[in-house]
């Protein structure tokens, strides 16, 4: 038996397969939950990683790769049973070249362990998501995750160098692609086909990673609107202007009154109170006051009732301004327990429209929360159009099952109607693969999705690697990109 075999040679203490292990790895923070693995190995190595990919091959055995669990749309949750490998101990950062910039890291590197590395040389790794404390560079690698500086700075894609990964064959071949260098042409680019793959065409391993010297200053300031329209017609303001922030970030009324209580954010002289525009401004120490200033008054002309503001990011941690931002998804967990009991399943949407479409977008999304009845927690990236919105329902009610559902794929629809995409960071796993399939065929890309279906078997001839995710079935229905009800652990499912 495979468990048996990895157990052999890899020892008891790195191969897991009693319930209470298998069972924390069959759902994610979305609720989604999936099949318990038959085992969970802790691999401390890429040529242990090579041994697991090897052995499943042969015993055409699903494998599932695990970086923090932190994921939103069912990329790492088992759909068969299977073999989950957990990269948490694969922790060590290999290489860091400050004059070549770069950082070799393994799949398990937390991205704020990274960066508090970095941070001690003057440099960081920019792409920071919210989750940053948890994140593993292996997980942000498969996801082709954004985060808060996105704006200024991109997602993966434009900052992963190379990869070294094994392939799912009978040798489990490791692969290493890419170089150490901004330009490198390896011919058809593989190392950003990895990128964003969810794990569903080699199991990375390591990751070579672009660095930039940290900002000389940052200076930020929080402001508040009554009217959800002025804070969204400010942020394109800031566009207009030329300026490109390295955040800016907005969270709607209810989400700043939810993670105020959550931060006790008002308690440093912070009135949390409306809807919140979050920037923050790089800029030299000589001239951080006079932007500071510069951009208050911007803010403040643009509808602000408040302003609140922060010489440094240092300043700005100290007040709650970052934590407010932070707190969004875990207040709206919080909120929603209590208001509809421990186990209310919460949701984050995560689509993208172009800045001109913003306004459109939040009022769209606003009148299909009410349509629908629920009540909507709307942040998100604004500053490159990333919406993220949030909705709590009953697993329990089918009923409201069914219209959280609607609501989720007629959001996608509009993000696909204003010129935008379903997917913008969370990657597409196992809830979006029809909501991808929606948008490749109203963009007249359709023929698209039978080229990734042939580029998956290239690399995995048996399907062993995260199976079910990203491309759907031909014959999946309107229900099934979800993972069907009981996905959801909707009672009454079938």
């Amino acid at each position: 038996m495979l468990v048996e075999r990895l157990k052999s040679r890899l020892g008891p203490h790195k191969v897991y397969s009693d319930e209470a292990i298998t069972l924390l790895y069959a759902r994610e923070p979305s609720g989604l939950r999936g099949v318990a693995p038959y085992a969970v190995v802790f691999p401390e190595s890429t040529e242990e990683v090579s041994f697991i990919v090897r052995e499943a091959y042969r015993a055409e055995t699903p494998l599932y790769l695990h970086g923090s669990g932190s994921s939103l749309s069912g990329s790492a949750v088992p759909l068969e049973e299977g073999i989950v490998v957990s990269f948490e101990r694969m922790s060590s950062i290999r290489e860091l070249s400050v004059v070549d910039g770069f950082v070799e890291a393994e799949a398990g590197v937390r991205l704020g362990e990274l960066n508090d590395v970095l941070a001690a040389k003057g440099y960081m790794f920019p792409v920071d998501p919210a989750s940053a404390s948890v994140a593993t560079v292996g997980g942000a690698v498969n996801t082709g995750a954004g985060g808060l500086r996105g704006a200024k700075y991109g997602t993966m894609r434009d900052w992963v160098l190379g990869v070294e990964a094994v392939l799912p064959d009978e040798h489990g071949t490791v692969l290493r692609l890419g170089c150490r260098l901004v330009k490198c042409r390896q011919g058809y680019d593989l190392t950003r086909l990895i990128v964003g793959s969810e794990g569903t065409l080699a199991a990375v391993t390591a990751a070579v990673l672009r660095i930039t010297p940290l900002p000389e200053h940052v200076v930020v300031a929080a402001a508040f609107y009554e009217r959800l329209e002025d804070l969204v017609e400010a942020s394109v303001e800031l566009r207009e202007r030329g300026l490109q922030p390295l955040m800016l970030e907005f969270m709607d009324e209810p989400s700043v009154r939810a993670a105020a209580v959550m931060v006790k954010a008002s308690g440093g002289g912070l009135e949390a109170r409306g809807h919140l525009l979050l920037v923050a401004l790089e800029t030299c120490r000589e001239a951080a006051a006079e932007r500071l200033e510069s951009l208050a008054s911007m803010l403040k002309t643009s509808g602000a009732h408040s302003v609140y503001t922060a010489i440094s990011m240092k300043e700005a941690e100290e007040r709650g301004l970052l934590a407010l931002r932070r707190a969004m998804y875990p207040s709206h967990v919080k909120l929603s327990w209590e208001r509809k009991g421990v186990g209310a399943l919460v949701y984050v949407e995560d689509i993208a429209v172009p800045p001109s479409k913003l306004l459109d977008a939040v009022r769209g999304i606003r009148q299909l929360a009410s349509h629908y009845g629920f009540d909507l927690m709307l942040g998100g990236h604004i500053g490159d159009g990333n919406l993220h919105p949030i909705v709590a329902f009953n697993p329990r009610d089918r009923g409201e099952a069914e219209r959280a559902l609607s609501f989720f794929e007629d959001v996608m629809r509009l993000a696909v109607k204003l010129g935008g995409t379903v997917s913008a960071e969370h990657g597409i796993g196992v809830l979006k693969r029809e909501g991808l399939r929606m948008e490749l065929e109203e963009k007249g890309a359709a023929k698209a999705l039978e080229l990734m279906a042939k580029i998956k078997s290239v690399f995995d001839p048996k399907n062993i690697l995260n199976p079910h995710k990203i491309v759907a079935p031909s014959s999946a229905g309107r229900r099934e990109w979800g993972g069907g009800f009981g996905a959801w652990g909707v009672e009454g499912a079938h």
